[in-house]
């Protein structure tokens, strides 16, 4: 491992240690606080991120919302309203989809579901196996927006990019696997224990490494 980059991670993280923490118990409140409703919107935006810049899906899915279109749309107005989104389309449907699972007369139950697991490796299968377009990066990275993503790992390409240039994997890989991405999770997890930083600490540090803030 790179010893001198390891350094200044961790010079980095005393520095925002406090702004992660916040953030984090913004995630927890959201739990704990946060409607069904909003629950939904952060699926939503989970759905949307794959090849899609963080901040344009979640404008995107604030404007649905205020337009009171998130629920209610259907798909080709859906599609025609979420443009800057990369596969709108596509990712149009797997609302639609996610609402048809989750919603039934204009009421959400997904908070309920997520209730019924005991962990999040439980909850993360079951996502990934039930909602079409969620994979083990976009589940992992709901579940954390919602207060419930304790060591998983959101294997993005800013994470995977960081890792590289940590030598805690030797090169960014082109896909990801289940098997794969378990294992590099994995390294990550056993990373952030030698370097005594908090994994879901760690995810948002790399983040903040990559695009030089905290986002979500």
């Amino acid at each position: 491992m790179d010893e001198s980059n390891i350094n200044q991670l961790k010079g980095s993280y005393q520095e925002i240690k406090q702004d992660i923490e916040k953030r984090l118990q913004e995630f927890a409140e959201l739990w704990e606080k946060g409607s069904e409703d909003r629950i939904f919107e952060e699926m939503v935006f989970c759905l949307f991120t794959p090849q899609s810049k963080a901040k344009v899906c979640w404008e995107t899915v604030k404007n649905l919302r205020d337009e009171n279109r998130l629920i209610n749309a259907e798909h080709k107005e859906l599609s025609d309203r979420i443009k800057r989104v990369r596969f709108r389309n596509n990712k149009a449907r797997y609302v639609i989809e996610a609402r048809e699972k989750f919603i039934e007369n204009d009421e959400v139950s997904l908070k309920e579901k997520i209730s019924n697991f005991s962990d999040p490796y439980d909850a993360r299968e079951w996502l990934v196996d039930n909602v079409k377009g969620l994979g083990y990066k976009e589940a992992s990275h709901f579940l954390r927006n919602i207060g419930k993503g304790d060591d998983l790992a959101i294997l993005d390409r800013h994470i995977l990019r960081n890792m590289s240039r940590l030598n805690v994997i030797e090169k960014v890989p082109e896909n990801l696997n289940k098997k794969r991405y378990l294992i590099i999770e994995e390294r990550l997890r056993e990373f952030a224990d030698h370097i005594d930083i908090p994994l879901q600490h760690l995810d948002l540090l790399l983040w903040y490494r990559e695009t030089g803030e905290i986002f979500k």
